[in-house]
């Protein structure tokens, strides 16, 4: 089903669990699939006694991919025009992550519908870890 500008309105939210117990392998995975092999991410002993984190932490890029999928579910593929995000905390080995989309704009440009979001992801604490913006193309 593909999302249409008449069938939402500012305010709207859509949330979605995209991940639930992450684990020390997923995290391992995504430094191999991103090459980004920094220590705070792969090595325990590093991170808690260098780096003086309780353990290792997921890569701020890895939360990001989670949360677009999130936006992708929401509005379909392919209609995303932008996507930013700020990092707000560390997402630690066990964490489950729900991300939500809220409404925050309706608007035409050159005849194309385009809904404007904010962007939320959180821990099974309610600890935010990722906020930020999106834009996405929506048919009328």
């Amino acid at each position: 089903m593909t999302l249409k500008a008449s069938d939402i309105k500012v305010g709207d939210t859509y949330s979605e669990e995209v991940c639930r117990n992450l684990s020390r392998t997923q995290i391992v995975q995504y430094a191999g699939a991103s090459g980004d092999y920094n220590p705070v991410h792969t090595d325990e002993i590093y991170t808690r006694e260098i780096a003086g984190y309780p353990s290792v932490f997921a890569h701020g890029m890895l939360s990001m991919g989670m949360t677009g999928k999130m936006l992708t579910n929401y509005v379909g593929d392919g209609r995303l025009m932008s996507f930013g995000v700020r990092f707000t905390s560390q997402v630690f080995p066990g964490a489950t992550l729900t991300a939500t989309a809220t409404v925050t704009g309706l608007r035409e440009d050159n005849d194309t519908h385009i809904v404007d979001l904010d962007v939320s992801t959180t821990d099974e604490e309610g600890v935010e870890v990722v906020r930020g913006t999106a834009s996405a193309r929506v048919d009328a």
